[in-house]
């Protein structure tokens, strides 16, 4: 057995990757792979890789647990099938970003320190930011730029958080984090790449302006990375069992609603994730291990879907329902391999999803939250039927219009190995069960669970042929809480360009005025006193002197302003010293009976 952490082999395969061009770009790109699936396989549990950076203070740079064995062999597994599914593509920036993005996401899941996962979380961050900007849709460089400012915003709260943990404990060990303010902080920093609700908006906003091979990269390492951290430092939260319940749900019914098919998988996705938060949160051995049991299965079948629609768009050009339909007879292995992923996704017995998503129901019923329970397995129905309309009215729908061709063979390939993974789990679940890290004994062919799946099918059948005129796709879209942050962030610029300056502009002319007062005062305070008094007592002069007294008065104060400032040899006298002397104390006396 061996002990290299398989970040370092991604990292110098991304690297390397300019050096290898033309042909030889897929096979590299798949011995990259391969060569990284068996450093991590081979990892043997307990085997540590430390680095002494100061003294007690120390890097651990290979932790490896049942955890994180599970978590980096199904990364590591499905990041070899989406290297193969890539490989056609000749972009060296895309395959360095893709394989920085596996070393990154390896890097957090075999971390032994804080440090160390969030050194690999930025890399992670920037790497997914180019798989994002390399997508050319017209959306993608904004999609990028928003998804970048809110990583900088989670990524700024976790490292204030691991700060906030170092200076209370003096450790920065991976583990459950203490309560204060870096609780707070970590636990915001991870909720932003969990897509925890409102701060989801990233995934269905950018996942579907990347390209069609990195949005299978994407589908796969940010959310389940946070899912691992998550695990690790917040078991047994309970509220996170209920924002996970909020996922579920949130994310089903807004994948109901959308039109493009990418972006229904990126809702997908908030859902899915949903039931790993829930499972987490309940705390229990069955629960996180039903949490880390669906990471590993929507990993694989979300996976395979986003490498399905993947090749949809690039046979057909089009992305959206309302243009799609009809493509069963002409890409029919695509259409198998979607098939399965969506009745995967959707918990149809058989399919690894199965296994599951009726482990976290069952753990939350076994935990006594009732409600809970009834809430995960009713969005099971809600995640049927909008999954049904997505292959539905992307391969059934009648469209004599439309042509397409099947994928080409490595892209197929992929597809098929991500697949049979799904299918293996499914008919074979103690495969998976046995290499959980909390030992819980687990029957997902139970009669209960076999019987409640039925329900859930049927009702959704009904479901869907009753609602089939709701549910048929339109061009306009569900639109999610990112609306107010646009508008929020609209509001503030056109803030910072017209009253501001505005504003600005008026406060300098007030200063400026302020300014002329007092050098126009200071030329002769004397006069500039007498003109000032006077001008505020001839009104009230007018109401009670006589006509006469108030005509000499207004013209006595006319011809000093007409004079004003004088002879400046006047300003020089002591009676002008003692007057500013007077002044002074006067005004000094005012503020100290203000301010005591």
């Amino acid at each position: 057995m061996i002990g290299i952490p398989p970040a370092f082999i991604f990292i110098i395969g991304a690297l390397l990757v300019p050096l290898v061009t033309g042909r030889a770009r897929p096979p590299y790109l798949a011995a990259v792979g391969l060569i990284g699936l068996a450093a991590t396989l081979l990892i043997s549990p307990q085997t540590s890789w430390v680095v002494g950076l100061l003294p007690e203070f120390d890097l651990v740079l290979l932790h490896a647990d049942g955890l994180s064995l599970l978590a980096g062999g199904v990364f590591a597994f499905a990041g070899l099938l989406a290297l193969i599914y890539a490989g056609r593509l000749p972009s060296t920036a895309h395959h360095t970003a893709a394989l920085l993005y596996m070393g990154g996401a390896l890097g957090v899941v075999f971390a032994g320190d804080f440090f160390t996962v969030f050194f690999f979380w930025e890399i992670m961050a920037i790497a997914s930011l180019v798989l994002i900007w390399f997508g050319g849709y017209p959306r993608s460089a904004d999609a990028g730029f928003r998804y970048i400012l809110l990583h900088i915003f989670g990524g700024s709260c976790l490292l204030g958080g691991i700060a906030i943990q170092y200076a209370a404990t003096g450790s920065i060990a991976v583990g459950p984090v203490d309560a204060g303010a870096g609780y707070m902080l970590m636990l915001i920093g991870i909720g932003v790449n969990a897509a925890f609700i409102p701060l989801h908006t990233w995934v269905p906003d950018a996942y579907p302006e990347a390209t069609i091979y990195g949005s299978v990269f994407l589908s796969i390492f940010t959310t389940k990375a946070a899912i691992y951290l998550l695990a690790r430092t917040f078991p047994g939260l309970e509220a996170l069992a209920y924002m996970g319940a909020l996922m579920v749900v949130y994310g089903a019914v807004f994948a109901l609603f959308q039109n493009d098919i990418r972006r229904i998988l990126s809702y997908s996705i908030v859902s899915q994730v949903g039931y790993m938060v829930a499972g987490i949160g309940i705390g229990t051995a069955i629960g996180l291990s039903a949490g880390a049991a669906h990471l590993v299965n929507d990993i694989l079948f979300k996976a395979l879907l986003f490498m399905g629609m993947g090749a949809v768009i690039l046979s057909t050009g089009k992305s959206n329902l309302t243009e799609l339909g009809g493509l069963a007879r002409k890409m029919p292995i695509t259409a198998a391999f979607c098939i399965i992923g969506a009745a995967a996704a959707a918990g149809i017995p058989g399919l690894n999803g199965f296994v599951s998503k009726g482990m976290v129901t069952e753990a939350a019923h076994a935990a006594h939250l009732d409600p809970l329970s009834l809430v995960l397995a009713g969005s099971s129905l809600i995640t049927l039927v909008y999954m049904a309309r997505l292959i539905y009215y992307t391969f059934f729908a009648r469209n004599d219009a439309i042509s397409a061709e099947e994928a080409p063979f490595p892209m197929l390939a992929a597809m098929g190995g991500t697949a049979a993974a799904c299918i293996i789990i499914g008919v074979f679940p103690g495969l998976l069960l046995a290499v959980l890290p909390f030992a819980e004994h687990y029957d997902p062919f139970s009669l209960g669970h076999l019987l409640e799946s039925g329900a859930v099918i049927l009702g959704a059948a009904v479901l869907f042929v009753l609602g089939r005129r709701a549910l048929a796709p339109r061009t306009w879209v569900l639109s999610d809480v990112d609306i107010l942050y646009r508008r929020a962030g609209t509001g503030f610029v056109w803030f910072c360009q017209t009253p501001l300056p505005g504003f600005a502009d008026a406060i300098g002319t007030v200063q400026q005025a302020i300014i002329d007062r007092l050098a126009w005062f200071t030329q002769n305070p004397v006069d500039a006193t007498k003109l000032i008094g006077g001008w505020i007592v001839l009104p009230v002069a007018k109401v009670f002197l006589p006509e006469e007294s108030v005509r000499d008065f207004e013209e006595d104060l006319m011809k000093t302003q007409e004079k004003y400032p004088g002879d400046p040899a006047r300003l020089r006298s002591t009676g002008y010293g003692i007057f500013l002397a007077s002044l002074f104390f006067l005004f000094y006396f005012v503020i100290f009976y203000l301010t005591v």
